[in-house]
């Protein structure tokens, strides 16, 4: 005879999931219309079917080591076809972003991220950090302290008042240790409750090695493939994810190039000495891609076409999101926090760029603040943001192709 399961709800998790999203999922009859209409989820043990089951009863351990939360694509479907309007794909959003508090180091933060009442502490933190950074250069190390200077030859250029060497990269650099050990920490916590749970997913016959089950979630990643399975109705969500991704890559090769040119200068000379043919390369490298650069380098064209995908991407997801709030499925505020700092980030940027080429020098350097301080906001609370599940929803995608979990 089977043993009796004692079921202790938790009821001020369901409170939390209620107040980041699931409030709808009292709704729930369990008719299973969601579990048959998604497109992606197996036959063997499907969802979301079986996470608004636990919802209900408060069961937070197993809904938070759940790899279907994950495997989630939030096309919508369902939520859409729900003749009861519980919004089983809203719930699955809200349980990914309490994941983020549970996985991640530092949960507090992960507080901050989930209400509007912290975004205060949120920009004030990196807006006090820049504008000391701008007061002590200005202050402590021009002869002349100027607020907004201009060089001999009436340029503006932003190193003036955040020398790259010693504030900006230094500091976005220790920024990025910490993400990355944060995430470290993370995905380890995430492949622990995944092992543990391990017994719900279907092993298959050949189990292939990590390394292709990695390289397999990562081309259906990239080209956003689970996106267009979700149906063809969606494809304006997937070009504006594909813009938004390119956009990023593309910003974010023209950063590394110009850091390479200049950090390889002198790193090298700092181990190799300021001599040989590697070193002159270097140089050369350097002054080529030396800022601020002229309006039609190679390198500034592609930020033109980063910042112009970037933005395009936005607009699209933006004017999605404002759709959805009319239907069925709706945007929380992880969304629109999200979407927020990063139209920040892309028009402060955009600005930064307009004003110092037409010599606007007193709304040149404010703006180019404001964008240090959006960048921040982007990078240095990703581990806590909706952006995580780039890395968390990989890290599934893979155990799944692991472990022989297949989608319909």
């Amino acid at each position: 005879m089977a043993q009796p399961i004692r079921i202790e709800p938790d009821l001020q998790f369901i409170q939390e999931l209620q107040a980041v999203g699931g409030e709808s999922l009292k709704k729930c009859y369990q008719c299973a219309t969601c579990s048959v209409a998604c497109p992606v989820s197996p036959t063997n043990n499907p969802y979301p079917r079986k996470e608004m089951i636990w919802a209900q009863w408060g069961m937070k351990d197993q809904l938070l080591s759940d790899i279907d939360i994950w495997l989630c694509h939030n096309c919508g479907t369902c939520s859409d076809l729900c003749p009861r309007g519980a919004k089983p794909g809203d719930l699955l959003a809200a349980l990914r972003n309490m994941a983020y508090k549970s996985l991640t180091p530092l949960s507090f933060v992960g507080k901050w991220m989930s209400s509007a009442k912290y975004l205060p502490i949120l920009f004030l933190l990196p807006a006090i950090l820049f504008l000391a950074i701008w007061a002590i250069h200005v202050y402590g190390f021009m002869e002349t302290p100027e607020w907004f200077p201009l060089t001999d030859q009436g340029e503006i250029v932003y190193g003036l008042v955040f020398p790259g060497d010693y504030t900006i990269d230094p500091l976005f650099g220790l920024v990025t240790l910490c993400v990355v050990g944060l995430f470290f920490m993370g995905v380890r916590n995430q492949i622990k409750s995944l092992r543990a749970e391990g017994s719900t997913l279907v092993v298959g016959q050949e189990k292939p090695s990590i390394l292709k089950a990695f390289v397999q979630a990562l081309i259906e990643i990239i080209p956003h493939k689970r996106f267009t399975t979700c149906g063809t109705e969606k494809a304006d969500r997937k070009l504006g994810h594909l813009a938004l991704f390119g956009g990023f890559v593309m910003l974010a090769v023209v950063t590394g190039t110009v850091a390479v040119g200049h950090w390889g200068v002198v790193l090298w000379g700092i181990f190799f000495g300021h001599e040989g043919a590697i070193y002159e390369a270097l140089e050369h490298f350097n002054h080529w891609t030396h800022t601020p650069m002229p309006p039609l380098h190679l390198v500034k064209l592609l930020a033109y076409a980063g910042a112009a995908s970037l933005v395009g991407g936005l607009a699209l997801l933006t004017f999605r999101r404002f759709q959805q709030d009319d239907s069925k499925t709706s945007s929380n505020y992880y969304d629109w926090y999200l979407l927020g700092v990063i139209w920040a980030v892309g028009l402060t940027g955009v600005f930064s760029m307009l004003f110092r080429m037409a010599g606007m020098k007193y709304l040149a350097y404010p703006t180019y603040y404001l964008h240090l301080v959006t960048v921040f906001m982007l990078f240095a609370y990703l581990p806590w943001s909706k952006l995580a599940h780039l890395v968390y929803r990989t890290v599934a995608m893979t155990y799944a192709n692991y472990r022989g979990r297949k989608a319909m």
